[in-house]
């Protein structure tokens, strides 16, 4: 579970919640994900704030995106699913604002495998680029009470 601290008031907020295909998932599923997921973004007025939370599956660690990623990333190796992740929020003019905050590892890793070691940081919060600021910050509840493994 992440915490979102948003400033000023903006009359047209969308949100859209998600569950990306695991890194596991047939590229076939993942590309129909995104082209819905493309589809839904396509009927938000362009002047609405828009934040895209949850569940991306995405280890973003690549540089190559730097123009829609923060530098403060959990990870040293991708899984392959942040590369479509980038993508999608270069096209949209998004920003990913879960790596742009410095924060401890235990306030970075968003799930955590059964074994109680394995942390990953997959849940993800993209903004619209010209509305980013309105995030002040992103980072993990520890341990939420919710009955959920993120």
């Amino acid at each position: 579970m992440c915490k979102l601290r948003i400033k000023g008031k903006y009359h047209n907020l969308s949100l859209i919640c998600v569950h990306a295909p695991t890194e596991d998932s047939d590229n076939t599923v993942k590309k129909q994900f995104f082209e819905d997921l493309q589809r839904i973004q396509n009927r938000i007025p362009k002047h609405d704030a828009t934040v895209l939370l949850r569940d991306m599956n995405a280890k973003i660690v690549l540089d190559a995106y730097s123009s829609v990623t923060g530098k403060y990333f959990l990870h040293k190796e991708s899984n392959g699913n942040d590369e479509l992740t980038c993508e999608y929020a270069a096209a949209n003019d998004m920003y990913i604002k879960s790596t742009k905050f410095n924060h401890k590892k235990i306030y970075k890793g968003t799930w955590v495998a059964p074994d109680g070691n394995t942390c990953n940081q997959i849940d993800h919060v993209l903004v619209n680029q010209n509305k980013s600021s309105m995030i002040q910050e992103v980072r993990t509840l520890r341990r939420p009470s919710c009955n959920s493994d993120h």
